[in-house]
Parts: structure tokens; C-alpha cells; sequence
């Protein structure tokens, strides 16, 4: 047994909802699995047509465009997402499998060569940057300058680094526009939306959810993954024993290190959530990391079962919304598990520094500031 935190298990078996303060804000937090899912679905009630609002906190100060598909409601979302889906689901092809397997095999020998590595800039962070530039078909040199922005794009060292960001990416489209390859930016430059191209303000969307909605989660799933098996090294074994285990032992670690906390939708009209009045043009949050542990969906929530089957994780959302990355980020950690058990002996933790979300309603352990271990080959 691992015993996992649970800072919402009170609250959702007596209240099913948590309200969470952000500055002058009250944010209903919808907490039980099954309501999470429902209102998930229910873009009518609780809608994601809201610019800047989806993510909690909202965004305004950070960027200056709608995020694409995520903040917008059906139909208009799907026909935005048939745009790039396809795109996103080369993460499904054993050709791009085989380079991600490629990518990992790399990094794990580079790190094998050092006595010491930090895992979450160190390791994580290149690991996502370049593996991101892999999907999108873009030289390995744009992740490199991807890495420099740190784990979050738009929290840098230096602050808010959102206006780099859109020049970055403004210069990707001229020069996808002048020059046209096979590359996101490029597909973005060529797509139709009903009949007509895409606006410069709908490409910035795409572009901007693409490199902040995926990074900073897994980063912290991937450092998460690392440091148990380094502290439970009989998970390493019993996935060496059988490499069949992986996908199930991958879909565990998505639902226990879940680093989205929750996710935001507003309310068009007055609603009522548990008996609780949300006001027209108010929010709720759907709260993932809470849904992921509920008693109700999953037996023994608490303990980490590689095996657990069925496992209705949220992790990657639920319904239209469901994560365009979601395939991306399977085959990464797949990819890194089927490594870890080919080519590393062991995992010693050198130095651990949690990171916690601390809000005025809970505190909630998400990933790690910095992970230092020591990673010996086989």
C-alpha cells in the first residue's frame, strides 16, 4: 500500500464539491468521478467557450488569443480539432513509436554517463521538448531552444514569458507561409476551417495550447515515474518480468500523478452543483486529480496497482475535450518504461525536493521542484 494523499476525499464523500478561492474568485470545484465525467459532457451547462477562463487560474495576463480547440464548445470544437488530429495521432504509428524509442534510448545512455542527474530539468524537460519536436516534424534544434524556456512557457525565470512565446510562434508561421513543409506550423498555414483558411489569431491558438497545454504535465508525470521506480524498485522488476504490463502500469501512473489539478467551465445560465448556486457567467472547476482517486471508480484508490484493470482515469479529460496529446504522451512513457526495464539495473534517489500546490483550500504534492538520482545500466 502507498498510501496516497487525498487532500479532497472529505469533501467528496460529504459535499461532492470544494470551493477554492483564487484572488476575488470563488471556484466550485466538482470533486466525485461520475459527476466530473457528466459535466464533462454537458458543454451546455458548463461550457468551455470562455477565452483565457479554461484554465485555473484564468490566463488573461499571460496571452492574448483564444486557446484552439480547448476553449471553444461543440460543433465548432470538433470541426477546429478534425484540423489537427490527425496530426496528433501519428503518436500511434510504429514509425513514430521507433523514433520516440530512439529519443529515450539516447537520453538514458547519456545518463548512465553521469553520477549524479537532476531529472527535472535534466532529464524531463529535454525529454518532452524533443520528443514534442519529433510530433510536430521539426528539427531537433527548435527543442533545444524550447528547453531554455524552462518547465513552464509561460512562468520562466525571468516571469511571464507569453509574448516571447507568440513572437516565437509568429515567426514560425511567416516562415511556414513563405515556405511550406510537412510541419505543424505549416499544416496550420494550409488548413481551411469551413470553406476558408484559418485566421493568423486561430493559428496563434492552435500553436499556443500545443506547446502550454502538454509541457509542464509531462514533465512532472515523467519525473513522477522515474522517482517510484527509484523508491519502489520491484515496480521496475515486475514490469521487467513482463513488458505486456506497461500499458496498464502506464495508464496507473497518468491516474496517481496527475498534475493538472483541475480544469474550468462556465456557466452560461444559473446552476445549481450540489446544491450549491453557481451565478450566470460564473465558473466550476472539474476537478481530475479528485475523480482520479474516488472510491466509487476505483477500488483501493489509494494503493498504485500496475496492473489495475479497468482503470477510468481522467487524466486526459473526458468527452469532446478529451487531451489531443493523449496519444503523444502514451507513447512517451511507454516508450520510457520499456527502456527503464531493457537497459536500467536500478534508481537511486540522491536528493528529492516535492513540489506542492498550496491553495487556501488544499495542498495537493505535484511532481517535484528538482529530483537528483543516480541511474545505473544493466
Amino acid at each position: 500500500m502507498h498510501n496516497l494523499p487525498d487532500p479532497f476525499r472529505e469533501k467528496r464523500q460529504t459535499d461532492g464539491v470544494l470551493s477554492c478561492p483564487y484572488g476575488s474568485e470563488e471556484i466550485l470545484m466538482i470533486l466525485r468521478h461520475e459527476d466530473v465525467r457528466r459535466a464533462a459532457k454537458d458543454w451546455k451547462t458548463f461550457s468551455s467557450d470562455a477565452p483565457f477562463r479554461v484554465p485555473v487560474p484564468s490566463e488573461e495576463d499571460l496571452r492574448t488569443m483564444r486557446q484552439l480547440p480547448i476553449e471553444v464548445d461543440p460543433p465548432e470544437h470538433t470541426d477546429y480539432r478534425k484540423l489537427v488530429d490527425p496530426f496528433f495521432l501519428r503518436a500511434r504509428e510504429p514509425a513514430f513509436q521507433a523514433r520516440i524509442e530512439t529519443l529515450v534510448h539516447d537520453m538514458l545512455r547519456e545518463a548512465f554517463a553521469c553520477d549524479a542527474l537532476e531529472v527535472v530539468n535534466g532529464f524531463a524537460l529535454p525529454l518532452q521538448s524533443r520528443a514534442l519536436a519529433v510530433l510536430l516534424n521539426l528539427p531537433q534544434s527548435e527543442a533545444e531552444i524550447w528547453i531554455g524556456w524552462g518547465i513552464h512557457v509561460f512562468h520562466g525565470a525571468g516571469g511571464n514569458q507569453g509574448a516571447g512565446l507568440e513572437a516565437y510562434h509568429q515567426a514560425q508561421f511567416d516562415r511556414a507561409e513563405a515556405n511550406p513543409g510537412d510541419d505543424f506550423f505549416s499544416l496550420l498555414t494550409q488548413a481551411t476551417y469551413r470553406g476558408r483558411p484559418l485566421t493568423r489569431a486561430e493559428m496563434m491558438g492552435f500553436a499556443n495550447l500545443t506547446f502550454a497545454g502538454g509541457r509542464d504535465t509531462i514533465i512532472h508525470t515523467v519525473a513522477c515515474v522515474i522517482h517510484h521506480l527509484a523508491t519502489h524498485p520491484e515496480a521496475l522488476e515486475f514490469l521487467r518480468e513482463d513488458p505486456g504490463r506497461i500499458i496498464h502500469a502506464s495508464e496507473e501512473f497518468f491516474r496517481v500523478f496527475m498534475p493538472l489539478t483541475h480544469i474550468g467551465r462556465v456557466c452560461p445560465v444559473e446552476t445549481q452543483v450540489h446544491g450549491v448556486n453557481v451565478a450566470a457567467g460564473h465558473r466550476v472547476s472539474l476537478g481530475w486529480a479528485s475523480a482520479n482517486l474516488d472510491e466509487q471508480a476505483f477500488e483501493a484508490p489509494e494503493e498504485i496497482r500496475l496492473d489495475r484493470k479497468p482503470n477510468p482515469h481522467v487524466s486526459f479529460g473526458f468527452g469532446a475535450h478529451l487531451c489531443l496529446g493523449a496519444a503523444h504522451s502514451r507513447t512517451v512513457v511507454r516508450a520510457l518504461l520499456a527502456l527503464c526495464c531493457q537497459r536500467v539495473r536500478k534508481i537511486r534517489v540522491l536528493e528529492a525536493h516535492p513540489r506542492i500546490e498550496r491553495t487556501a483550500a488544499y495542498d495537493r504534492p505535484l511532481g517535484f521542484e528538482s529530483l537528483t538520482v543516480a541511474i545505473e545500466a544493466l
